[in-house]
Formats: structure tokens, sequence, C-alpha cells
């Protein structure tokens, strides 16, 4: 088994990576933590995605940009997608390369797409795209992207039409400094809008819901793989889970939660008729 590849060693100025770079690296620190406890994808996102796309996964060449370990690469693969994935983080990246290796896995990020031109069909960011500077990030994946292929960025949010889920942010924002402060799921579609890439470029964009039941304690470990809660430490995020397993407890008395979420889904095509540059 071979291990993935190193990172290019030069730095991305500008980027949201190094404007947070506590918080979009933190992630390695809780690498084996965020495979365990993360969501994965209802399957209505992914037939949502062929059909913006205008094509099936099955077959599709894709590129998973931000892999993580892997939760949305698994599920790309289970459509019947030839996934490559690529991940900035080294312990993301092992957890990932052990789940899947069959995968072809590249150190990297969006900004820097260390792939050819034209040489994927879709282009996706799952829980990711954040972490990039669009100005770079998006022509970099219409570069990437053959003629009439599709950049594609999603996100779980808590559901805001769920109280519960609602009212558990609420408590989150005003313990964590910064928490949110800019929005997780930006509007990913006025963003690509704004860069001004030419005619033909119309991102579309959705919100799916849906529901998982996971115990208490997966609940309160997925909570726990938050940037924001990872980068002030155990000391100081431990309070903050107690409180909120006592709060859960009376919500969820059997230690059973059913987590709600909105998924936020924007897709983009590249034209078909002309190169992109």
């Amino acid at each position: 088994m071979t291990s993935p590849p190193e990172p290019p060693a030069r730095s991305l100025p500008g980027s949201p990576q190094n404007t947070h770079p506590l918080h979009a690296l933190s992630f390695d620190a809780v690498a084996v933590q965020y495979a365990a406890a993360r969501p994965g994808y209802p399957p209505r996102l992914f037939d949502t995605v062929e059909l913006l796309a205008g094509r099936p996964l099955a077959g599709a060449d894709v590129v998973d940009v931000g892999a993580g370990t892997g939760i949305a690469t698994r599920l790309l693969r289970g459509r019947g997608a030839r996934v490559t994935a690529v991940e900035p983080g080294a312990a993301m990246a092992a957890q990932l390369h052990a789940a899947l290796p069959e995968v072809p896995l590249i150190r990297g990020d969006g900004n820097d797409l260390p792939l050819t031109d034209e040489s994927a069909d879709l282009v996706t960011y799952a829980q990711s795209w954040h972490w990039t500077d669009p100005a770079r990030s998006v022509p970099e994946a219409l570069r990437v992207l053959r003629p009439g292929g599709a950049l594609v960025v999603w996100w779980n949010v808590p559901d805001p039409d769920v109280p519960w889920a609602a009212e558990q942010e609420a408590r989150l924002a005003r313990r964590l400094p910064g928490y949110h402060a800019k929005d997780v799921a930006p509007h990913a579609d006025a963003i690509i809008e704004g860069l001004g890439l030419g005619p033909g470029i119309r991102p579309v964009r959705t919100r799916l819901h849906w529901t998982r039941k996971v115990s208490l304690d997966t609940h309160l470990a997925m909570l726990g793989s938050r940037s924001h809660l990872i980068v002030i430490g155990p000391e100081n995020a431990g309070p903050v889970l107690q409180d909120e397993r006592a709060e859960l407890l009376r919500l969820f008395p059997d230690g059973i939660v059913e987590e709600a979420y909105a998924v936020d889904v924007t897709v983009t095509l590249r034209p078909a008729a002309s190169s992109f540059s």
C-alpha cells in the first residue's frame, strides 16, 4: 500500500485557508473522530446532482476536492463514479486512504488543482468550498472540467426550520467566539455569478432536507469535530459539550438524537460550446 503524496510546499496567500489557518487545518487533530461522527448525505442529493448536471454519476470522472476522510468520496463511488480525491490535510488524507485505498488521492487544494485541463466531468466540494478563495477555486474547477461538465458544491447545515437545531446553533454562537460569523454555507450561486466569468455560466442552487438518528455520544462527537470547538482546545470545549449533553437529554431522554439537516447544493455548468480561459 502506498502513502498519499505530500502536498505542495508553497503557500496560497489571500485564501481563506491562510486567513483562518487554525480553523481550516484544525480537522487533522480530530480526523478519526470526524470520520466516525460526521453525517453522510442523502441519496436524494445525488439524484439532484445528476438532474442539474444533466448526466449520471455512473461512469463520470469526478474530482472530489477537500475530500477529508472520504465521506462524499465513498458515496460518489457508490453511484458508479470514477473518483479522484484531493485533500490538503495529512491526517484526514490518511483516514481516506485507509478506508478507500483504491481511490487515487492527491494532496492539494482547490485554489491550485494539481490536475490537467479538461480532465473531469464533475468537480465536487462536499463541506469544503468555503475554505477556498472563489476567485481562484472557481476558475480552477472550470479549467479542469470538460466542456459541459459541472462544478458542484454542497453543505450539510443544521436545519434552521427545525426549532431544536436552530436553538442549539444559537447557544453555540453565544459560547464560541466568531461562531459562523461568516456563513459556513455561503450562497455559492451569488458568489460565482459575482465573479463575472462570462455568458453561459449560470449557477443553480437548491436546498434539500433530511434527518438521521444517532446516539447522543455520536452527536456530541460530531459537534466536537467542528473547527470552532477544536481550536479552543478540550479544556474549553468540554464544558460546552457537557452543557449540550444536559440540554439534549431533556429533549431526547432515550439518548437517541434525530439530527436535522438542510443540504444547500449549487451546480454550475461549464459551457459546452466554447473553451474556458
